[in-house]
């Protein structure tokens, strides 16, 4: 299916998410995590992934592309049932505004604090919240190892204030707490394959990876081509076309 279906996009309207089970299929997952673990954990070893540290000392690995290539990861991200989900909820031509993998090893994955997307991408200069990420779950994602978080429905409260705090940007305390109160809290527990299409305004948040197994996701995030930054804040997150290509390509990339 290329496009939401209607429980699906009646979801995104109330709830501000959804979860799409098995969007890829085993052997995709299975492919692009195996080929992921090989690369990056090299690539941390020598040095080439970034930190993103926690309040409590924990570290999550990060690996963000400015560009979506012809490798496994710019495939996926111009995979069209992603990008064709991205067109029919965000309603305009959209392009990649960025993709990159969270890895949170066993035992050392770090928590991210509550926030909204478009918390980061408005001063970046994106003026309107018309834009969507997709969480692409690659290992099982669950309550020990560090899930995702929701607060169901809280899109609706547009953009929040957030502050800088303990090497995070977070939503402002007081506004948290009474959202917190408001909102029904999920955590959003998935198999490796399941994606979790969520609204920029969604307040979100995960745990650290107390567990003994990963937990990887992959996260492309979209952006209406009118939405696109009026100021260049970023070296990602910049207008550049958008070329789809057949469901699966990534498959055949090394």
């Amino acid at each position: 299916m290329l496009v939401p279906s209607r429980s699906e996009m009646r979801a995104y309207e109330v709830d501000g998410y959804y979860v799409r089970k098995g969007f890829l299929s085993e052997t995709e997952v299975g492919d692009f995590r195996d080929n992921a673990r090989r690369q990056l954990e090299a690539e941390s070893a020598a040095g080439g992934v970034m930190e993103k540290g926690d309040k409590s000392g924990n570290k999550t690995l990060l690996k963000l592309w400015n560009t979506a290539g012809d490798d496994k990861y710019g495939l996926l991200a111009r995979d069209e049932r992603l990008t064709r989900l991205a067109e029919a909820l965000i309603g305009n031509e959209v392009y990649l505004y960025s993709h990159k993998m969270t890895m949170k090893q066993p035992r050392e994955g770090g928590a991210w604090e509550w926030h909204q997307d478009f918390g980061y991408w408005y001063n970046n200069g994106c003026l309107s919240p018309e834009m969507l990420s997709v969480f692409i779950a690659l290992d099982p994602s669950n309550k020990a190892n560090g899930c995702l978080q929701v607060l169901k429905g809280s899109h609706i409260l547009g953009r929040l204030d957030h502050i800088r705090e303990d090497g995070q940007t977070n939503v402002d305390k007081p506004y948290l707490n009474a959202a917190v109160e408001r909102f029904e809290h999920v955590y959003v527990e998935m198999e490796a394959g399941d994606a979790l299409v969520f609204h920029s305004n969604l307040l979100h948040r995960s745990d650290a990876n107390t567990s003994d197994t990963y937990r990887w996701g992959y996260i492309c995030s979209y952006n209406a081509v009118h939405n696109a930054p009026f100021k260049r804040e970023r070296d990602y997150g910049n207008y550049e076309e958008l070329r789809t290509v057949p469901a699966g390509s990534f498959l055949k990339a090394s």
